[in-house]
């Protein structure tokens, strides 16, 4: 009866101790996603994490780790702390256009925070800096601890020509706190930054993300980072290019462009 007791006693543990494991995570090189970089003639890196089968999918792994200006991916972060130290009320919220005449005639107006998001207005996000001010954005910058947290530069510049840094797994860890609900900002505030977040939105699948495009050791970086959901399912990305190319009229389109290639070769998408 004892020896009976204790095989039992032995498949429970077992069991549990089968049902408790942890799922190893996971890493895939893709060498071969090279061909997307080179269509556009730029150099670059892609990461996508998998959270379902705990796996990361890596072009030029090396690369994810290195950390570089977000340009205006950090408007979802600077979105987040405008709402919640309530210098911005809600999406809805106007800054009036100062009248300097810029290069982009889709910042030549008046914005809310929903256009100015989807127009990557950059003078919104600067004065919604100015207003935040220098102590409170550090201070949210630590808390959310995004990329190096480095405000140096200029309280309207520091994710431009400043200090910030941040390198492509960085984030994808920033987007998978978003999505969770796990960053140190009010479910209210989350909620209105992934609602301005989202860039495509079909049938099928929806897609929040943010482009960003600065300079840095005399190249242009690019970047597009967000998170595809669909089928109940998650996966988020990060895209950074770079280009020595000041005459590289693909730039801009590669940031975006790669990534739904990428995308439709990992059948996470339909055409």
């Amino acid at each position: 009866m004892k020896t009976l007791k204790q095989a039992i006693l032995f498949l429970t543990i077992a069991v549990f101790g089968l049902t408790t494991c942890k799922q190893k995570q996971t890493t895939e090189t893709r060498d071969d996603f090279k061909k997307y970089y080179d269509q556009f003639d730029v150099e670059g890196s892609f990461v996508l994490y998998d959270p379902q089968a705990d796996k990361y999918i890596f072009y030029n792994q090396e690369q994810s780790e290195h950390t570089f200006s977000p340009a205006s991916t950090y408007k979802i972060c600077n979105s987040l702390i405008g709402l919640e130290t309530g210098v911005i009320k809600d999406e809805n919220f106007v800054i009036p256009w100062d009248s300097v005449t810029r290069q982009n005639p889709n910042w030549n107006s008046d914005h809310d925070l929903k256009t100015a998001f989807k127009n990557s207005t950059v003078w919104y996000y600067q004065e919604l800096a100015r207003r935040v001010g220098g102590q409170q954005m550090k201070y949210w910058l630590d808390k959310a601890n995004y990329g190096n947290a480095d405000t140096s530069g200029g309280i309207d510049k520091f994710w431009l020509t400043g200090g910030l840094r941040i390198s492509p797994k960085q984030q994808i860890d920033f987007l998978k706190r978003l999505h969770d609900n796990q960053l140190p900002f009010s479910k209210r505030s989350v909620d209105i930054v992934k609602n301005i977040m989202i860039a495509k939105d079909t049938l099928h699948y929806v897609v929040r993300a943010k482009t960003g495009w600065g300079g840095q050791d005399n190249k242009d970086i690019g970047w597009y980072v967000g998170y595809l959901e669909t089928k109940n399912k998650v996966y988020y990305f990060a895209n950074c290019i770079q280009s020595s190319d000041i005459n590289n009229n693909n730039f801009a389109n590669a940031r975006i462009d790669i990534v739904y290639l990428i995308l439709d070769d990992l059948k996470l998408i339909d055409k």
